[in-house]
């Protein structure tokens, strides 16, 4: 999500070229099948082939948690998990932190943080993306200032190495599913700037790891953040960057795209944002295609809206000012009601996650990052809540038996 990445040193380009040609050849020996229908078989020698145009598919719904989950008590996450369920969704978005398991030392793990996550999500049928990303101090470039766990890795290989792990671990436990790092197109989350000759290194290096360690590994490149290139506050469009990516060969090396259209004010189907997956003039699945790799499904792992922020009276249908900063809770549980039928509406759009479960704020912080939840801080639902299960409900109906 906007709103929440040591400069790396330069890799010559015949070093960066050479990790990526040793990480294609990697994957490209491994065997994944993924989710039905999303991607096809991956043959001995070569790259992947490319996914097949999606057909009729159903749309994987699921609420993203972000990093929250792992500091909940038990009774917590029980809680959280249960509204994932009565929302009506089948999987659940959540952070598996390097920084989280490895805080200390590259010798020591604490992977009972996450065991928990999973151990509850199971016992619901809930299936797991994890979002496999953030890097401990131990681990980050000399040049990495403050308590940056967005810093990239000063070794990628090392990042890869934690990621083999974590899926030896989560495989036998039924996680398959994963997103490597998180909005690498803003500065925020790969810091200080994005760089897609670096992050394709860690991708390339990452999805070879978990297809080492999981043959079945279905792996998502990580999700981009609908903005556009913006110098002057470094940020890089979902466009541009994955174009980059995908000169570098970093579609060849992932199962789907992973895209974060936040559409406020707007309503989805509205909005600029959503077009830009498969429709508009230039779009995510089109400069896949120019790069190779048609039909790439695309997986929204974030969308959603604030009702709190700094300034200005929230949005709502019939008043909007300039500068919005978020909406009121009646006009996010409109876009709540609207997200599922625009997501389901585009064949290429595979699954779509609610971005939050719960406000990490009081109110009186007024950073519009902490006000995406369904629940407000105190665990009272907003109207999104009964919003989003309804337009659930509804969707399901009309699915085949």
């Amino acid at each position: 999500m906007v709103g929440h990445s040591s400069t790396r040193q330069r890799l010559v380009v015949a070093f960066v070229s050479f990790v990526l040609a040793t990480a294609a050849t990697v994957v490209a020996a491994a065997s994944s099948t993924g989710p039905a229908s999303d991607a096809g078989a991956r043959p001995a020698g070569g790259f992947p082939r490319p996914p097949e145009p999606p057909k009729e598919h159903a749309l994987r719904l699921g609420v993203s948690y972000g990093d929250t989950l792992t500091w909940k008590s038990d009774d917590g996450l029980a809680a959280a998990l249960n509204d994932a369920v009565g929302l009506g969704t089948t999987w659940i978005r959540v952070d598996l932190s390097w920084n989280n398991i490895q805080p200390d030392s590259p010798r020591t793990y604490q992977w009972q943080r996450f065991d928990r996550i999973v151990k509850a999500a199971r016992e619901r049928n809930l299936d797991i993306l994890a979002t496999v990303a953030y890097t401990p101090a131990w681990a980050r470039a000399e040049s990495c200032t403050g308590h940056r766990p967005t810093c990239p890795p000063a070794d990628p290989r090392k990042f890869a190495a934690f990621a083999k792990l974590a899926a030896l671990r989560y495989a036998p436990q039924g996680v398959h599913t994963w997103e490597v790092w998180n909005e690498p197109n803003l500065p925020q989350f790969w810091y200080p700037k994005p760089d897609a000759k670096a992050y394709t290194t860690l991708l390339g290096s990452t999805a070879a790891a978990l297809r080492e360690a999981d043959p079945t590994a279905y792996v998502l490149m990580g999700g981009l953040a609908a903005v556009g290139t913006w110098e002057s506050i470094k940020y890089v469009s979902h466009l541009d960057f994955l174009d980059q990516v995908c000169r570098l060969g970093g579609n060849k090396v992932v199962d789907a795209l992973s895209y974060h259209p936040y559409a406020w004010p707007q309503l989805p189907h509205d909005g600029k944002v959503f077009t830009e997956i498969s429709s508009a003039g230039e779009n995510l699945v089109g400069v896949a295609e120019r790069h190779g790799t048609p039909g790439m499904p695309v997986w929204l792992t974030e969308t959603g809206a604030p009702t709190n922020g700094p300034g200005n009276p929230a949005a709502d249908e019939k008043s909007r000012a300039e500068n919005i900063t978020h909406v009121s809770e009646e006009f996010q549980a409109r876009i709540a009601t609207d997200t599922v039928p625009t997501a389901a509406k585009d064949k290429y759009v595979a699954a779509a996650f609610w971005f939050a479960h719960q406000d990490t704020a009081t109110g009186s912080d007024k950073s519009h990052s902490k006000y995406y939840g369904l629940r407000r801080y105190d665990g009272s639902a907003k109207p999104a809540f009964a919003a989003l299960r309804a337009a659930i409900e509804e969707y399901a109906k009309k699915q085949p038996r």
